[in-house]
Formats: structure tokens, C-alpha cells, sequence
């Protein structure tokens, strides 16, 4: 069975959960405006949201993968995602340099989890 979370929008589901995984849609900054810092942690904290809504957490992450809009980046965005990275459930990751959806856009996730 495949159940979908979050369908308001057509072209996407925010949540789909099938056999016991859990598969988000892109997340990006709840402020767009901030500072790359700020975007990932505000991105951050909508996947906590997510995961919970689908009865995770991001100790169950099993993949996720960052887009950033440049490598510049890439440290300030790290300094945020290894605080909230917790010791020991670190996820399989990747890190990309891409365009994103809107300029303001520093970095966006796309995440894997279990179900717990």
C-alpha cells in the first residue's frame, strides 16, 4: 500500500510512505530571505515536521541529499546540518551544486527515512 500526505498541490505529495519507507518531497527554507545558516536550519526543522507527521524522526533517516546553490556554502551549511545530525545515525548524504526553484534559494533536501 502507498499512502500520500500532503497532496494539495498536484504535481506533488509532500509525504509517500510505502513498506516501512518514508520518501520527502524537496524542503527549503521557511524564510527565504535569510542567510544560508538560517535557510538550513529553518529547512531542517519543516523535514523534523515532516518526519514526524509520517511517524519518524531524523534518527531514522537513511539518505539524504542537499541541493546548494553554491559551493560557497558549503561550510556555513554544514556547520548547521552537524548540529542537527544526530551522533551515530548519521545518514548515507549527498551534496550538490544546483539551481534552484526561486534566486533567493540558497539550499534545498530531498530525504529517505524509516518508519519507526
Amino acid at each position: 500500500m502507498i499512502t500520500r500526505l500532503g497532496t494539495e498541490r498536484r504535481r506533488m505529495s509532500k509525504i509517500v510512505i510505502h513498506n516501512g519507507t518514508i520518501y520527502l518531497c524537496g524542503q527549503v527554507a521557511k524564510d527565504s530571505d535569510a542567510g544560508i545558516k538560517e535557510q538550513t536550519r529553518t529547512m531542517l526543522e519543516k523535514v523534523d515536521e515532516l518526519l514526524m507527521q509520517a511517524g519518524s524522526d531524523r534518527k531514522h533517516i537513511l539518505s539524504a541529499t542537499i541541493y546548494i546553490k553554491e559551493m560557497k556554502y558549503f561550510a556555513e551549511m554544514n556547520e548547521v546540518w552537524d548540529a542537527w545530525v544526530i551522533e551515530g545515525a548519521s545518514p548515507a548524504r549527498a551534496c550538490v551544486e544546483a539551481s534552484l526553484a526561486r534566486p533567493e534559494l540558497l539550499v534545498e533536501i530531498s530525504v529517505i527515512a524509516a518508519v519507526i
